[in-house]
């Protein structure tokens, strides 16, 4: 059988193949533009709860009898509450109080989640199996009932609401770096330090830690959207910061009475709540695949 090769055509194709780039060059080149807006959104919410003076935002505390309940418009561009405040700077004002809620929650989550996970790893098997169980048990109640719990024998408040939803979200983490612990702890590196006589702390640190945190920036970025939600929904219950504190969820609770003739009154603090969850969640769930190799 003879085969007959066109030198014309084999030349076209070889130069269309080198000028295209490969499949992988093209969804990196790619714009994504769900990912752009929730970086863009998420760089405002930063500014705002940074310095919030940069984005115009007056007095959230400021009150107008003579100005309750305005419609949006150019003197207020979110309008005004039941008390004539600026919605514009409550919201922009907000965005500090909920992150901060937020982030320190996660905070708390992370260390005692990172620490418990990397004992019950090293630990025993009883001890590892009663930490365990301990880990299922609190997974096992729904995030804003086991918190709700936790402020109803403290008291409501700031601190309590951090503390409550810190607690609450422990359990993620602890499972996850327990579960990396498992793994590493049986590495040849890892039992060839042992033989050599590696104390535990130092065992720890040097080998153990730096191999299972890897995963855990993903899961904060994530675990950060839910915490902001859940502080949110606490404080709508009364559970959080107190009124005249400019917080999203405090902001949607004041605003239950206005609803059928201020709409803007909640339905503005609830889409900064929103945009600001939706944002960390995609932002979290391009930084997991690009960790899980999925992804250029």
């Amino acid at each position: 059988m003879t085969v007959t090769i066109d030198g014309a055509a084999l030349s076209t194709a070889i130069t269309n193949r080198s000028s295209s780039p490969p499949q992988a060059d093209r969804r990196r080149i790619a714009l994504r533009p769900g990912l752009v807006a929730a970086t863009a959104f998420l760089a405002v919410a930063l500014v705002a709860a940074l310095w919030p003076a940069a984005l115009l935002a007056g007095d959230p505390l400021a009150a107008d009898p003579f100005a309750v309940l305005r419609p949006p418009s150019g003197a207020h561009w979110f309008g005004t509450d039941h008390l004539g405040r600026d919605l514009y700077a409550r919201v922009v004002h907000g965005a500090r109080h909920s992150l901060t809620i937020g982030a320190a929650a996660t905070t708390i989550a992370v260390a005692a989640g990172l620490l418990l996970g990397v004992v019950a790893g090293m630990a025993t098997r009883l001890a590892d199996e009663a930490l365990s169980r301990s880990f299922d048990a609190l997974s096992a109640f729904p995030t804003l009932l086991l918190a709700l719990l936790f402020i109803a024998i403290a008291r409501p408040g700031t601190v309590s609401l951090i503390a409550a939803i810190g607690i609450a979200t422990l359990p993620h983490y602890a499972r996850v770096v327990r579960a990396q612990t498992l793994v590493v702890r049986r590495a040849g590196y890892v039992e060839q330090a042992v033989a050599f006589g590696l104390s535990s702390p130092r065992l720890v640190l040097r080998h153990v830690l730096p191999n299972v945190i890897a995963p855990i920036p993903v899961l904060a970025v994530i675990g950060l959207g839910e915490a902001i939600l859940a502080a949110s929904g606490l404080s709508f219950l009364g559970m959080g910061p107190q009124p005249p504190s400019p917080e999203w969820g405090t902001m949607l609770s004041e605003s239950r009475a206005y609803l059928r003739i201020a709409w803007w009154t909640a339905i503005l603090p609830g889409v900064a709540v929103t945009l600001t969850v939706i944002s960390l969640t995609v932002l979290g769930r391009r930084l997991q695949r690009r960790f899980d190799g999925r992804d250029a």
